[in-house]
């Protein structure tokens, strides 16, 4: 049923809602999602970084779990690829090495400016922030996308969140027309 990839960036795998929303949309099969062991190292990274309260054991396990549910998601490969590309910080190189590898229609990250569509349309790939990217798909299957977010809601018991107290922190998300859109939807959350 999926007709098209997406490649996650490591920025939207950071925050643990958001990387929560995206890997219960992967498993819908409305799309295929990817990345790859660094872009895990990199989030991971990141969150040791900014959480003394976590420990790395249990961002690995969080890494088992995504690479264990969704489908052909590590792309592998991609490194001879890297040094022949060209972008504004060369720290990205990998990611758009990646999404060429794995035949990706979109890279979905917050750092647009990173990743020039003018320059990843020679690929045949588009950078889309996740508020973007989501709402392509409650355009594409609102159901599903539903049924994802309710899923996700339903399992945050500690403490349990209203739809309206679940929007807003999808709202904390920088997902504004998600929200928007999610919100006609209410009574399906």
């Amino acid at each position: 049923m999926a007709t098209f990839t997406a490649l996650y960036d490591s920025c939207v795998l950071y925050p643990a809602p958001l990387r929560d929303f995206l890997m219960r949309l992967a498993l819908t099969d409305l799309f295929r999602a990817r990345w790859t062991d660094r872009i895990h190292d990199e989030w991971i990274g990141a969150v040791l970084k900014e959480r003394e309260d976590l420990k790395r054991e249990q961002l690995e396990r969080t890494r088992e779990l995504m690479n264990a549910h969704v489908r052909d998601c590590l792309v592998v490969g991609y490194e001879p690829l890297i040094n022949g590309l060209e972008l504004p910080d060369p720290d990205d190189r990998h990611v758009v090495a990646a999404a060429i590898r794995a035949r990706a229609d979109v890279i979905v990250t917050f750092n647009l400016k990173d990743f020039p569509n003018q320059y990843l349309a020679g690929f045949g790939i588009e950078a889309q922030h996740p508020d973007e990217f989501i709402s392509h798909l409650i355009d594409l299957a609102p159901g599903a996308v539903c049924s994802a977010a309710k899923r996700q809601r339903e399992a945050l018991r500690n403490p349990a969140k209203s739809v309206e107290e679940y929007l807003d922190s999808l709202a904390a998300q920088r997902l504004p027309d998600t929200v928007s859109r999610l919100s006609e939807f209410g009574h399906l959350l």
